[in-house]
């Protein structure tokens, strides 16, 4: 009789349900993770909306922490019964994309075809859990590449210290790095979601000494005050480029990231920055972005324009829990909801629709 596991799947856009799949088997490079706790990610609304395609009966979620449930035979360093984390990217770090410089957009999407992965460079492909193969909304999940991927978690953090690791506040480090903050700067963050926060929290540590907030939502704007934003802007009762313009003395930002994915704050984001400034774009867009002319500079203001999937691999999950064991930051505020994974439908609807304060729900499957 085949062992089986609760999982939600997707089953067509608007539709998340969780069902019994069958247990992983483990491969030589594998790892099997009992899911202790997860979350539910703002791409995972896009992928439940039908905006971003994954196959039909694919388990969702790319946030796991958990317990080594059992290694494969050529995975060393590790014990059953350790509790670890994996990045929400989870390349494989032999691969041409990853010794290139960019392991999140490796060749993974070969291996379904059975090609090899190695081979082959395509934008998100090193996203598999819940993108390519099985998720992490689930009582267990196969970790691939485990020897690369797996980070043990250090004594005395809790799940829900570290369960922003895998993703947002990875990403949001990233888009901090990937906006060039030097000692002193002056940095907009626009959109103070979980991946927002994350950035502000990023550019403290970075360095950035005038940080400015930017939501419509007072209670997140509050929360960003807690992770080192100086000021907080409200968007529906300003004008934010004309205020960012007022408090530079009309220089522009140095740095602006931009955390939602809009035409509106990419938009914004742009028009804030001084001539030579550089836009950090971690959105999810859902339509072809327009660059106005005069913002661009007709293509003659030095700006840059980076963007980025966030990092993963063990290296930068030990460094990311790092920075929490050093208690030099606390995203477990960030967790305003706790759900058991048989209401994980009740949880998807919950954040879907940004009700009761929600910022991020630990998902537990017991």
């Amino acid at each position: 009789m085949v062992a089986t596991m609760k999982a939600a799947v997707f089953v067509e856009p608007g539709r998340i349900e969780l069902t019994d799949k069958p247990i992983p088997d483990v491969g030589p490079n594998d790892a099997l993770v009992r899911i202790t706790t997860t979350t539910i990610c703002g791409t995972d609304i896009h992928i439940l909306k039908g905006e971003y395609p994954v196959a039909p009966g694919l388990t969702v979620g790319h946030e796991p922490v958990g317990v080594i449930e059992k290694l494969g035979s050529a995975v060393t360093g590790y014990q059953e019964g350790q509790r670890v984390i994996a990045g929400a990217i989870c390349p494989n770090f032999g691969s041409y994309a990853a010794q290139d410089g960019v392991p999140s957009q490796d060749g993974s999407y070969l291996i379904p075809s059975g090609r090899c992965g190695c081979h082959g460079y395509k934008a998100t492909a090193g996203w598999r859990f819940g993108n390519l193969i099985d998720g992490t909304q689930a009582e267990y999940v196969l970790v691939p590449d485990a020897q690369a991927n797996l980070a043990p978690i250090p004594d005395g953090l809790t799940d829900e210290q570290v369960l922003m690791c895998p993703d947002i506040m990875s990403t949001g480090f990233k888009g901090a790095e990937n906006a060039h903050i030097r000692l002193g700067d002056t940095v907009v963050v626009f959109a103070q979601g979980p991946i927002g926060l994350c950035a502000t929290a990023g550019a403290r540590l970075l360095g950035a000494t005038t940080i400015i907030a930017v939501d419509g939502n007072a209670h997140r704007l509050g929360i960003s005050r807690r992770l080192g934003a100086d000021i907080s802007l409200d968007f529906n009762t300003c004008d934010v480029v004309d205020e960012v313009m007022r408090l530079t003395g009309g220089r522009g930002a140095d740095s602006a990231i931009e955390a939602l994915g809009t035409q509106t704050t990419f938009e914004q984001a742009l028009r804030c920055l001084k001539p030579g400034g550089t836009l950090s774009s971690l959105g999810v867009y859902s339509q072809d972005l327009r660059i106005p002319l005069d913002a661009f500079a007709a293509g003659l203001g030095d700006h840059r324009i980076n963007t980025a999937l966030c990092p993963g691999g063990k290296e930068r999950m030990r460094r990311l829990m790092n920075v929490i064991a050093a208690e030099r930051l606390d995203l477990g505020v960030l967790v305003t909801h706790h759900y058991k994974l048989d209401d994980i439908v009740a949880a998807y609807d919950l954040f879907a629709h940004q009700r009761d304060g929600v910022l991020k729900i630990a998902i537990k499957p017991v």
